[in-house]
């Protein structure tokens, strides 16, 4: 089979929806149009059904009840009602929260616009790795403290937090624990009662769903997590979040978390054997290359390279065909480096040449391999303009003469 270009190694950014998922969503785009807020006729009815069986399969790969399933337009709204809801809900009873300053900005600026708000913030700091311990969260626990969110794995290098250890100390300690798992869900097996998880934000779009659509797991029981809503308007989704509900993009959550649940297994050793044959190509290829995140308790599919001596936004440009991301953002006055990785104390020189390789269920040997070839090569070529790149050489000839 030829290659097909450009290809694409940027899945933890977004996935393309799956054939199976968008000929779930296509009824109800058309033919069951029906608003699932309208009980009195047929068209309302096969709505609310489309809306329910979702919730059940949502339910069913989290370890949840569909009771528990309050739908929202994406994680990113998952994230302000968990964390905004539970601290203006319970702010009686304390004013602490603690969270980690490599969290995704859905997580970030809700926090801070909480402490602007007269609330407490604890920000850890994630090890060498990208991880937070159980112990650094149960140091920071104080009797005014309500919430604890950690991430279920990072987005831009792919660890993995023991969130079921930090859900047990929340547990024990009679905290909310809350976890964004948009990056987790469909790729390592999740189970909110074992983990001792209250609150759990995802999106369907990271897992071959369509864009705008996400949802906040709420436990309802042992122990009862109560919410103020963010967005009023008619008291949908048990009064948590009004609005009219996006029938199409719910069936295609469900539908993609359906797929997940039967697939995740075989996927994940997939996707591990290839990651490991992109990295294990490059570092065969060329030197100084250094990877961000954890060695095994990484996402399958996301591989964080540093290549010291280039710089990443121009090893991108490097490579047009190939779609993967750079640890640098673009800002109005400088480029800045990555603060998932200044954060886990890469330097901002290793920052500023890191590239995330983000691998989905599409992709092939085959591209792999040319991706393998297109990065040494234009590596090679962005070295030979580097000075320091020459001097580290002449460094290193000289050591090994010695």
């Amino acid at each position: 089979m030829a290659l097909k270009l450009p290809i694409y190694f940027d899945h933890n950014a977004t996935t393309p929806v799956d054939r199976r998922v968008f000929e779930a969503i296509t009824p109800y785009l058309t033919e069951h149009f029906g608003n699932a807020a309208s009980r009195n006729h047929p068209f309302g009815w096969k709505a609310e059904a489309g809306v329910e069986n979702a919730r059940r399969q949502i339910a069913d790969l989290l370890g949840a009840t569909p009771k528990d399933i309050v739908l929202t337009s994406g994680a990113t709204e998952a994230d302000n009602l968990a964390i905004k809801g539970v601290a203006r809900m319970y702010r009686d009873k304390g004013n602490h929260i603690i969270t980690c300053v490599s969290e995704h900005k859905a997580v970030i600026d809700p926090c801070k616009r909480l402490a602007e708000e007269g609330f407490d913030v604890t920000w850890l700091t994630p090890d060498e790795f990208g991880r937070v311990s159980p112990e650094q969260v149960s140091d920071a626990i104080t009797d005014q403290t309500i919430l604890i969110s950690i991430m279920g794995a990072n987005n831009e290098v792919g660890s993995i937090n023991p969130i079921a250890a930090i859900g047990r100390i929340a547990r024990d300690r009679g905290v909310f624990f809350h976890t964004d798992a948009t990056q987790a869900v469909g790729k390592i097996p999740i189970n909110v009662d074992e983990m001792c998880i209250d609150l759990l934000s995802m999106s369907a779009h990271k897992i071959y769903g369509p864009k705008g659509v996400g949802c906040l797991y709420v436990r309802r029981r042992n122990p009862r997590v109560r919410l103020r809503c963010q967005m009023d308007g008619g008291g949908h989704e048990r009064g948590m979040r009004s609005g009219t509900l996006n029938v199409p993009g719910i069936v295609g959550l469900g539908q993609a978390c359906s797929i997940a649940a039967i697939e995740m297994s075989d996927e994940t050793q997939r996707l591990t054997a290839l990651r490991d044959r992109l990295q294990a190509g490059i570092s065969a290829g060329l030197d100084f290359v250094t990877l961000n995140g954890h060695p095994t308790e990484r996402l399958a599919g996301t591989a964080n390279l540093s290549f010291a001596y280039v710089e990443g936004e121009a090893l991108m440009m490097k490579m047009k065909d190939i779609a993967v991301s750079s640890g640098s953002a673009c800002t109005s006055a400088s480029l800045e480096p990555s603060y998932v990785l200044r954060s886990m104390g890469v330097s901002d020189e290793l920052a500023h040449s890191s590239i995330r390789f983000s691998l989905g269920r599409s992709t092939t040997i085959e591209e792999v391999d040319y991706v393998v070839a297109q990065v040494i090569k234009a590596v090679i070529e962005l070295r030979e303009l580097s000075p320091l790149y020459e001097l580290a050489m002449e460094n290193t000839d000289s050591t090994t003469s010695a």
